[in-house]
């Protein structure tokens, strides 16, 4: 009884790791777009959205982000993003 009781908090953990996984990434996707939104929890997660697809353009457009953001959460999360994506394009 016992081992059919892990293996059963076992799966529970598994599916409610790979269901958190999914909303955050339709989280994410929802909200790729709102950089300059007026809501910091969007804004976040449009920086969780681009460090995943680098190129030069989204370099060009974080700097423009980081001279018009003001939070200084956001802001640090840009400047990690900013130097992650240079690495990346180098």
């Amino acid at each position: 009884m016992s081992a059919l009781r892990s293996l059963s908090v076992l799966l529970a953990a598994v599916a409610g790791a790979a269901t958190g996984w999914v909303l955050a990434q339709r989280y994410l996707e929802r909200h790729r777009a709102a950089l300059f939104s007026a809501k910091p929890r969007r804004r976040h997660a449009a920086l969780g959205y681009l460090v995943g697809h680098p190129d030069p353009e989204t370099l060009r457009l974080l700097r423009d982000y980081l001279a018009w953001e003001r939070h200084p959460v956001l802001r640090r999360r840009a400047k990690r993003v900013v130097r992650e994506l240079e690495h990346a394009l180098a």
